[in-house]
């Protein structure tokens, strides 16, 4: 049984409490994830060439948030933080996680899943998982998704093998699929049609996600969707952004035929930024995958709810992958865990153009080599950015500047120095709390002559 740190029947029996006697919400909740699809990838987002249609739908009939935010600059951080609603470091899954390694998302962390499941949600995970390392994957002695609360899962390590089409690696509810004919977003979102129509239990809300491979290499794009760009040099890149678009449609059409999309809140986004050797674009912003500038978060985030989000609108205000975890349990009244640090907080203000409320932070770090672009912060228009030692800053007015173009550490000493206190009181805390032991021994060396300045 997993553990729990903090009194969870309370926590549990207040819900459902609220939940009856409040007539609370209970809608179902699809949460798709793309993987390395960048800011400008899609059509939706002002990509002159790539075709995403059910994403512009999907935007049509929600809204469009034009500065959402992954956790991370890389896949496996910013995905336990959407499970989890906790920065990265704070929860332990703080790198990429591949070969071997004893990180993994830690039976202790609280998830969404698995909360909703204590007031009678159905949950169920298809697609990529990458939270927990090589050699942990699919093995009892370390959480699995249905440690985690999922109560069907069809999942792979990290990416799909040898590649997008005819993968192979494959766990369905921890036995072995083997080789899967077509491409990988199509066999995700048909298991996830399939789980909606044939094993779910109709009387119950569910929450689904939907985690496609693509356009994460090594890609495979289906070829009718390369040859609608028949003659360009990209059209393998840009026909696998479309392969991935058009499994989305899959999801929206199984919705539709089950009969649950008007009470389904579906989001849309992307683990982190692109990655431009494949082919991918982070629409003008800088910086890109494994980056903390704008080009290697800032990503993709499209909600529809109906009756409860204005279709076709936009927001302009900041969200971030943590968010979600808030989010949800906002709606189905489930107040946030009080044992430990919730990084997200609710966007529901958000789905209307309206400020959110943030006790802590919009806060990035991401470990990789070392560069001037690995932590950053943001609060309101101001952003500040530090190389891995954290003792060189770059500030910036996001807002004016969104393609970080102008550094104004130096005009502006004041402001820097009030965004670098802000920077490491949230470092701090997560020093303090996150599971150090992990990742303190991994850190970077730092450059000869370099001092830490934590």
């Amino acid at each position: 049984m997993k553990l729990i740190t903090y009194t969870a029947l309370l926590l549990l029996f207040t819900a459902i409490g609220s939940i009856r006697g409040a007539e609370k919400e209970t809608p179902n909740f699809v949460i798709f994830v793309a993987d390395d699809m960048g800011w400008g990838d899609s059509g939706t987002y002002g990509h002159p060439l790539i075709k995403t249609p059910n994403l512009d739908k999907l935007a049509s009939e929600g809204v469009k948030f034009t500065q959402c935010y992954s956790a991370c600059g890389v896949c496996s951080p910013s995905r336990a933080a959407i499970l989890t609603g906790r920065t990265p470091y704070r929860n332990g899954v703080w790198r990429h996680l591949s070969g071997v390694h004893e990180a993994h998302l830690r039976a202790s962390e609280i998830t969404y899943p698995e909360l909703l499941k204590g007031i009678g949600y159905e949950t169920c995970h298809v697609g990529k998982w990458h939270l927990n390392s090589k050699q942990q994957f699919n093995t009892p002695e370390f959480p699995q998704p249905g440690d985690h609360g999922f109560d069907y899962w069809m999942y792979s390590h990290n990416n799909a093998e040898p590649s997008h089409k005819n993968p192979v690696n494959f766990v369905r509810n921890g036995e072995p699929v083997g080789e899967m004919k077509g491409y990988s977003a199509q066999l995700v979102a048909a298991e996830a049609a399939h789980w909606l129509e044939d094993i779910r239990d109709p009387e119950k809300p569910f929450a689904l996600s939907v985690w496609v491979h693509e356009p994460h290499s090594p890609i495979a794009t289906d070829p009718q969707f390369s040859d609608l760009y028949k003659g360009h040099e990209n059209r393998k890149y840009m026909g696998n952004i479309t392969q991935l678009d058009h499994a989305l449609g899959q999801v929206m059409d199984a919705l539709d035929e089950a009969g649950v999309s008007d009470d389904t809140l579906l989001f849309f986004t992307s683990d982190n930024g692109p990655v431009p050797a494949y082919g991918g674009t982070a629409g003008g912003l800088r910086g890109v995958k494994r980056s903390s500038h704008e080009g290697g978060i800032r990503v993709p985030g499209v909600a529809r709810w109906p009756g409860h989000i204005e279709a076709g609108s936009v927001s302009n205000v900041p969200v971030i992958g943590s968010d979600i975890f808030a989010t949800i349990l906002d709606i189905v009244g489930i107040p946030l865990p009080d044992d430990r640090t919730i990084d997200g907080t609710s966007m529901r203000p958000a789905f209307a153009g309206e400020a959110v409320t943030r006790t802590i932070p919009l806060y990035w770090r991401t470990h990789v080599s070392q560069a001037d672009d690995r932590s950053a912060l943001r609060i309101g228009d101001w952003k500040i950015v530090s190389n891995d030692e954290m003792n060189q800053f770059m500030l910036f007015d996001i807002e004016k500047d969104w393609k970080e173009e102008h550094d104004l550490a130096a005009d502006m000493p004041e402001k820097t120095e009030e965004m670098r206190k802000a920077l490491f009181k949230v470092w701090d805390g997560i020093v303090a709390e996150g599971p150090s032991e992990w990742w303190l021994g991994e850190r970077t060396k730092p450059k000869k002559g370099a001092k830490l300045s934590y």
